[in-house]
């Protein structure tokens, strides 16, 4: 680890994006994701938003003044963690609800996700954690609408077989944006 102390970083604090629509990225944020607004300042155009708002402030913020065109790629992905495989189930429901654009529903062996994309394109992940491990890259296409015992099965049967030395289902990947720039 370079020398470096435990108490120099240990987790990612939040993440700030700017928007050219800050009403319809917040309401993106609170009704899809279930953020809730932790602070706001409507004459500075910024909304303060939080997952868990008795741990941390905010994990999110939202400021008017994009100044880019939508296709331009600032962020490759921020990515949130939920709690259970039934609860990345739920959010994934209300992200088809909305009809938020998705890009991959994916197991990576040491956990499940579900790439989609805000208003303003921005992508996202939710995903959960298996408690699996896998060597990463680990990435091959799942059905979220299976039951959670075959979706499990499915998973752990690719674990032991491709764990140790990674997977990468190439056709699915080729129609992503992981790691790639346009």
């Amino acid at each position: 680890m370079g020398g470096r102390s435990k108490e120099e970083i240990v987790e990612l604090g939040h993440t700030g994006l700017f928007t050219n629509d800050l009403d319809n990225q917040v309401a993106f944020y609170r009704d899809v994701l279930g953020l809730q607004i932790t602070d706001e300042a409507p004459e500075n155009g910024i909304v303060f938003m939080s997952s868990r708002p008795d741990a941390e402030h905010h994990e999110l913020l939202l400021a008017s003044g994009r100044d880019v065109e939508r296709d331009v790629h600032l962020v490759q992905q921020i990515a949130w963690r939920c709690g259970s495989l039934a609860g990345l189930k739920a959010l994934y429901g209300r992200i088809v609800d909305a009809q938020a654009p998705i890009d991959m529903v994916v197991s990576h062996g040491n956990a499940i996700g579900v790439y989609f994309r805000d208003p303003e394109g921005n992508r996202l992940e939710v995903y959960w954690q298996t408690g699996l491990e896998a060597r990463q890259p680990f990435l091959y296409g799942i059905d979220l609408t299976l039951p959670e015992e075959t979706l499990l099965a499915e998973v752990r049967e690719r674990v032991a077989k491709f764990g140790q030395t990674g997977y990468i289902d190439e056709a699915m990947l080729a129609e992503q944006e992981v790691g790639q720039t346009h």
